[in-house]
């Protein structure tokens, strides 16, 4: 069980380093877009529409990274103080009861909304925009396996410190 908390673990840490990486190039694009609008008056669709997916790509699977790294929003009033067996039970059900079944729910309602999408190669409603709306639908799906992968590791680990 530990190695397979483990490499989940480390999936969800390279995909957030790679996020990392994405926010800082959305954050260069963003530059650029208002360097080109304001200093050159020259506006992109496409560069405008690239930030909105990166922000939605970023935003959608680094979630899991975000939940290894216990940095999500919790009202952890009660949490805090909790000894670390009580933490553990509190993870366990709450994987295998809350987020479990929301991830599964994502996943599954999401399938055919990003067939629709790949079967019409959906694109851009603007002109000029990307013409990838479609690998951007994909992630919602991606998003829900990460989160349902990292459930496992929290799971898991809450099990291995409940067994000890």
């Amino acid at each position: 069980m530990e190695k397979l908390c483990s490499q989940i673990d480390a999936l969800n840490e390279r995909v957030g380093t790679f996020s990392a990486w994405l926010i800082l190039i959305m954050t260069v694009i963003t530059f650029l877009v208002a360097v080109l609008r304001y200093g050159l008056n020259f506006g992109s669709i496409a560069l405008q529409e690239s930030i909105t997916y990166l922000h939605a790509f970023v935003f959608m699977v680094a979630g899991a990274y975000t939940l290894k790294h216990n940095e999500h929003v919790r009202v952890d009033i009660f949490y805090q103080g909790m000894s670390l067996r009580k933490r553990a039970w509190v993870d366990l059900l709450g994987c295998v009861l809350l987020l479990l079944p929301f991830a599964g729910f994502i996943a599954w309602t999401s399938f055919d909304y990003v067939i629709s999408s790949w079967k019409y190669l959906e694109t851009s409603r603007e002109a000029g925009g990307l013409p990838l709306v479609f690998i951007l639908k994909t992630f919602i799906p991606v998003m829900a396996t990460l989160l349902i992968l990292q459930a496992i590791s929290m799971a898991g680990r809450a099990w291995i410190t409940l067994r000890k």
